[in-house]
C-alpha cells in the first residue's frame, strides 16, 4: 500500500513529458527520467517504425489518467546541419534519406534494390565511351 502511494505521489509531481537517456535498447525500452522507467511503448507516425539506441535522448510522454502509462514519442534531433526549412532526414547509423522541399531526394550509404547493391544492377560501361564503333 505504502509503495503504491509513493509511486502515485511521484507520478503526480512529475511533468506530463520529460527528456531522458535510453537505458535499455531491447524489445522493452527503458529510459531514465526522475527514476528509471522500463517497458516503455515506442510510438511514431503511421507506417514508421523505429527503435531508440542506448544513450539517445528521448521524449517520454506520460499517458493515462495519472500518467501511469509512459511512452517514448521521439528523440532529440542530433544534427540538423544541411537541412533547410521543411526538409526531412530519416537516418540510421551511416544511412540516410533526405527529402528536400525542392522535390529532390538524397540517399546516403549503400543503396540496395531487393537486397542487391544498386551498382550491381547496371552493366559496366566500356572504358572507351559509348562503343558501337
Amino acid at each position: 500500500m505504502w509503495l503504491s502511494e509513493q509511486r502515485a505521489r511521484r507520478l503526480s509531481e512529475e511533468g506530463p513529458a520529460e527528456l531522458g537517456p535510453v537505458t535499455l535498447e531491447a524489445e522493452s525500452v527503458g529510459a531514465y527520467l526522475p527514476g528509471e522507467r522500463r517497458g516503455l511503448t515506442v510510438t511514431g507516425p503511421g507506417g514508421y517504425c523505429w527503435r531508440p539506441r542506448l544513450g539517445d535522448q528521448v521524449l517520454v510522454i506520460k499517458t493515462g489518467e495519472q500518467g501511469e502509462r509512459p511512452c517514448v514519442a521521439g528523440t532529440v534531433c542530433p544534427d540538423t546541419a544541411g537541412l533547410g526549412p521543411g526538409d526531412v532526414r530519416i537516418c540510421a547509423g551511416d544511412a540516410a534519406v533526405v527529402l528536400r522541399t525542392d522535390g529532390s531526394i538524397d540517399l546516403q550509404g549503400l543503396v540496395k534494390l531487393n537486397g542487391v547493391p544498386l551498382e550491381d544492377k547496371f552493366e559496366s560501361k566500356p572504358a572507351g565511351g559509348l562503343g558501337g564503333g
